[in-house]
């Protein structure tokens, strides 16, 4: 593990097993003081952890004294596997890999973040992750399948020659057949049964989700839950002013829902 950052804030690289075996890489950014909590982050599809919204989300997010770990999934970024082996339940996998990760050597995740596709995937794995105590989704449709939208005029070859090259954010990628049918297999109704406060941003300009996704997530949801609406923001969030908002209302509704490790013997709280 190595330590970079600027100012009062830190920046470790980390990395742990997936369910495999495979190396995922992770940056996990902390607080100058003991962290009021820990949060999990899920990139979107095909992205990384270096992405521009989970990197300024998550450094803004330790301004606020709340630790994250964000990280690339199997066969992305500086992690090991083959991108083209993986699929949406590997992507929770992945998730229940990293919150295993840091319930044993940090703390307990108390919140779980996820963008696009990876806000489907935080709302898939939050049964398998107890201990977070609230779900925040960005710019996620409602079901994993919506995915197919994004290389629909390559299902046809997918299904008739069991792979296809398409171009996802102006970048090659193999999507197998086998990623077709694991989302298509997806039974949905974890939303209804989260148990636990939902917060749910999305822009009513989305071009790559319609936030008739937030409003179908919002309806199977059961209170408590939110809606926060970004306006303008495109769905990468690629303004900085998005990210940041995005960050500093996550850190005041989630307050509540925090856990900060344990104070040093002998501190005393303020009346």
């Amino acid at each position: 593990m190595s330590d970079a950052g600027s100012g009062r804030n830190r920046r470790h690289k980390v990395t742990f097993p997936n369910a495999r075996g495979e190396r995922l890489a992770g940056i996990l950014e902390t607080p100058a003081g003991s962290p009021l909590g820990f949060a999990l982050f899920a990139p979107c599809f095909t992205c990384g952890k270096d992405v521009l919204a989970a990197s300024r989300i998550c450094r803004r997010l330790a301004d606020h004294g709340i630790a994250s770990l964000r990280f690339d999934f199997t066969g992305l970024g500086d992690s090991e596997g083959d991108f083209s082996d993986t699929n949406f339940s590997s992507n929770v996998a992945d998730l229940e890999s990293a919150a295993s990760f840091l319930r044993d050597e940090y703390q307990p995740a108390s919140l779980l973040i996820g963008h696009s596709l990876g806000g489907a995937a935080v709302l898939a794995a939050a049964a398998s992750v107890p201990e977070a105590k609230a779900i925040v989704t960005i710019a996620a449709p409602a079901d994993p399948e919506h995915v197919l939208k994004q290389f629909s005029c390559a299902l046809d070859t997918i299904q008739s020659e069991g792979r296809a090259e398409v171009k996802l954010s102006g970048r090659p990628f193999i999507i197998r057949k086998q990623f077709v049918d694991d989302v298509e297999s997806i039974v949905e109704g974890y939303i209804h049964r989260l148990g636990r406060p939902l917060l749910i941003y999305h822009s009513p300009v989305d071009q790559v989700v319609s936030i008739d996704e937030a409003a179908d997530i919002y309806n199977r949801a059961l209170h408590p839950k939110s809606f926060i609406s970004l306006d303008r923001a495109d769905h990468l969030l690629t303004r900085r002013e998005d990210a940041v908002y995005v960050a500093d209302t996550l850190a005041a509704w989630a307050a509540p829902y925090l856990e900060a490790l344990p104070a040093a013997t002998g501190s005393e709280e303020e009346p």
